[in-house]
């Protein structure tokens, strides 16, 4: 038997629409990361024009960030725990209130930097937990046959989301305000929230799916039945705490047996990483080489969304066989066009080169999440998608950091110059990631499962 990871059935766009579920969750991904554009775009740019520091911007992704070192640790058991719908939203409407919160102290006048940073170090700790319960409820709400285009289509909406969110921040900021901005964010929260409530009805744990053989292997059976059995009375019987820790070593066991799984996601980890730190530079970049303000930055990030709708729609409809050697391509794409980019010295160039990597990241992102949704079993996946999160967070906050540092003392060329070498680190293991998935072994570890 073939390795999902191989051998894909066809996209039917009209077997994934058909599913309500699916159609709020889209528009839940539209809104929500509208929002999130929103507030990403304008605050760094409020930090940038206030202080005229790539290091206090760099400040901002690093508090975003910074949540995700701890709050996975949490958040995978409960994803794997609890009705990922209700946890969804109840991030969604905590994120909302702060968000809205810092909008009225914008409108008073009052605004300092560290009502952003204490606002963004809120919407960082729910973002931590919300993107790998999302990521694992797709599971739930499409077919299993059709995961690749259901993640094609999460990421054309994620990245809609994005377009508008760039290019109304770039042609509206100066009108609107920061104010604006954030209390438009905040109303989004909630409408998204909304949205993941007409999801599905009634009340339903990821755990539930357990007794369903072709969910989980052997190995990962017998690893369960060994943390409830008399081998370890002890978990059994000291309360949740416990068993949340087993559920952790469980998790840890996993992955420590998939290399696939492993490479897989250290890749995917990087790129986001590199994705997110990016913005650290790409500022500036609009700022000091370009020199086109806030507009321009929102072409870039029009540029950029862009791509990635189009790499959406186009990697969908990939044969399987293409997959892996265009993920690697599309990853080694990114290394060496982060390298050129601070050379590109006017907007539509810039504006092309963001929507290149716009392509390649959404190309990446689809096979990288569409495989381990093949490969990895449902109650793994919350586990499996926070530490995903929390190595990206770890890369995330060594590369803001330091191209923060870089950009503002030895200039932006050295800062695209990080990030192109942390994208040439992610190829390796992209590489490595299709060696593994040409190889016997996951193919057996596969038809152990089914």
């Amino acid at each position: 038997m073939a390795s999902p990871a191989t051998t894909t059935p066809r996209v039917d766009w009209k077997i994934i629409w058909a599913q309500r579920g699916f159609r709020f969750f889209f528009l839940a991904m539209f809104v929500s990361l509208f929002g999130s554009g929103m507030n990403f775009v304008g605050v760094s740019w409020y930090i940038l024009a206030a202080t005229h520091s790539t290091v206090k911007v760099s400040l901002q992704v690093i508090v975003v960030t910074l949540p995700g070192l701890l709050v996975p640790f949490l958040g995978g058991v409960l994803i794997d725990r609890l009705d990922r719908r209700y946890l969804g939203m109840l991030l969604d409407l905590a994120r909302g209130i702060a968000v809205l919160f810092t909008a009225y102290i914008a409108w008073h006048g009052h605004l300092q930097l560290w009502h952003l940073y204490a606002m963004t170090l809120i919407t960082g700790m729910g973002s931590a937990m919300y993107w790998a319960t999302v990521n694992a409820l797709v599971q739930e709400v499409i077919p299993k046959s059709q995961f690749t285009g259901a993640n094609a289509a999460v990421l054309v909406g994620v990245q809609s989301g994005m377009l508008v969110a760039g290019a109304f921040v770039g042609f509206l900021y100066d009108s609107i305000g920061i104010g604006g901005i954030l209390a438009i964010d905040g109303a989004t929260y909630f409408v998204s929230a909304f949205c993941l409530y007409q999801v599905r009805r009634g009340y339903v744990s990821p755990r539930e799916h357990l007794r369903y053989p072709r969910e989980y292997s052997e190995n990962t059976e017998a690893t369960a039945e060994a943390l409830e059995s008399g081998g370890n009375p002890e978990v059994a019987e000291a309360g949740l705490s416990l068993a949340m820790y087993a559920d952790l070593k469980e998790g840890f066991a996993y992955l420590k047996q998939q290399p696939l799984v492993r490479a897989l996601g250290i890749t995917h980890a990087t790129v986001m990483a590199g994705v997110v730190s990016a913005n650290v530079v790409l500022v500036a970049l609009a700022n000091d080489i370009l020199h086109a303000g806030a507009r321009g930055l929102g072409f870039l990030e029009a540029g950029w969304a862009t791509g990635a709708i189009l790499g959406g729609f186009i990697t969908s409809q990939l044969p399987g066989r293409l997959r892996m050697a265009l993920y690697v391509a599309a990853v080694a794409v990114l290394a060496v066009g982060h390298m050129a980019t601070p050379f590109v010295a006017f907007l539509v160039g810039a504006v092309l080169l963001q929507f290149i990597f716009g392509f390649c990241r959404a190309l990446g992102g689809i096979v990288a999440q569409s495989s381990l949704m093949s490969l990895v079993p449902r109650h793994f996946m919350g586990r499996t998608q926070s530490a995903m999160a929390i190595l990206g967070t770890v890369i995330q906050l060594i590369m803001s950091f330091a191209l923060g540092i870089v950009a503002e003392r030895a200039g932006i060329i050295a800062g695209y110059a990080l990030l192109a070498l942390l994208y040439a680190g992610a190829t390796l293991f992209a590489m490595k990631a299709r060696q593994l998935q040409s190889s016997p072994e996951p193919m057996q570890a596969m038809e152990s499962q089914m």
